[in-house]
């Protein structure tokens, strides 16, 4: 399943978002007023215009599951980029009711991203998130299969990791059959797709084939507490506290433990023989500190962690790269840092290597430890 096409009055909102959101940065800093986070991180101003933006919209989470899931589809089809479609876009069935999309150049890969995308675990799509599933197959040279995994309400925790373990058995069992090898089979996934990916990193520990990468984007890793990220950033248009208890409100079943592993990640008692990780935060995201987190427990036990820091980005930023410049600068660091892993991954010293997006300078810096 791909994109579909736009219509009139979505291709004249694009323009018009485009536009506005890429003025020159003195007149977006007038306009939007840029904030400064309590790290003193300031938000890039194209994407200050783009949240002044959605402030002034309406609020998906007003709505009932199935209508936000109209809107989430059409916002998809106004922010995200144009993206050349990939030599090979063929739709799979992995059982009866779960399909995925696999993305290739045609020809044989470095690897296997399997995709699982955001939207709280009730809204998103294969569609909403083909954008960057193209990005990433085209700049890394591996295959991406996206998948359709079951959302809530209709099918509430723990129905995605289900969904995502069949997923990983289906490409284990056909990557031979796409000319790829299942050793290098990265698990990926953004928000709540990146709460997916790392639970199923943790399920299939120990089974003959592993992951050889875990990609966790803004993941979800911990609801049992909130942490300070989610108090300052409460408001974000991008992902407000209100919109993640109407998530949490549909995805948890009444006398859900909140401490379970499968839906907090963080909370496992073992941490150790989990797969490399590149880990991306948003310097405005309410979820950053769960981010943080997490890569700090990956590091302490024993696992390499890669973690991409966007100081001025907001939750979601994979799906503004056509209105916004720095998000989608920010996607492409992300794409790099991937193929980057596929293309080597020999041992190396157990070390975190922070990669802190600056406006002029994009060299890593390496720390023992977590801001």
């Amino acid at each position: 399943m791909t994109a579909p096409r736009r219509t009139l009055s979505q291709r004249l909102q694009r323009a018009f978002v485009v536009a506005l959101c890429g003025v020159p940065a003195p007149v977006a800093r007038l306009l939007a007023r840029p904030p400064v986070n309590r790290a003193g991180e300031r938000m890039a101003p194209d994407v200050a215009m783009l949240m002044k933006l959605t402030a002034a919209g309406n609020d998906y989470s007003d709505l009932p599951a199935a209508e936000a899931r109209k809107v989430i589809e059409t916002d998809a089809a106004v922010f995200a980029d144009r993206v050349a479609p990939c030599a090979v876009e063929q739709e799979v069935e992995i059982h009866s009711g779960l399909l995925a999309t696999r993305y290739s150049s045609g020809k044989p890969g470095r690897g296997l991203i399997l995709f699982f995308h955001g939207g709280g675990f009730v809204l998103g799509s294969r569609a909403s998130y083909a954008a960057p599933a193209r990005m990433f197959a085209h700049g890394t040279g591996a295959d991406v299969l996206s998948v359709e995994y079951r959302l809530a309400p209709e099918d509430p925790f723990p129905a995605a990791h289900e969904d995502a373990l069949a997923a990983w058995q289906y490409a284990v069992e056909h990557a031979e059959s796409w000319d790829l090898d299942p050793n290098r089979i990265v698990v990926a996934g953004e928000s709540a797709g990146g709460n997916i990916a790392a639970v199923l990193c943790q399920q299939v520990r120990g089974q003959s084939v592993q992951p050889l990468l875990q990609v966790l984007v803004q993941p979800v890793t911990d609801i049992s507490v909130r942490r300070p990220s989610q108090d300052e950033f409460a408001g974000s248009p991008a992902l407000s506290a209100k919109q993640i208890d109407w998530f949490m409100g549909h995805y948890l079943p009444a006398g859900t433990d909140q401490h379970d592993p499968l839906l907090c990640p963080l909370l496992s008692d073992d941490l150790s023989g989990l797969p490399d990780a590149v880990v991306a935060v948003a310097g405005f995201d309410p979820l950053r500190d769960d981010a943080l987190a997490y890569a700090a427990a990956l590091l302490e036990s024993g696992v390499r962690v890669d973690l991409i820091r966007e100081e001025g980005l907001v939750h979601g930023y994979l799906s503004f790269t056509a209105v916004s410049r720095s998000s989608k600068e920010a996607t492409e660091r992300l794409v790099a840092a991937v193929a980057a892993a596929l293309r080597d991954r020999e041992a190396r010293p157990l070390r975190l290597v922070d990669r802190t997006a600056k406006a002029k300078s994009q060299r890593p810096n390496t720390e023992r430890s977590v801001r």
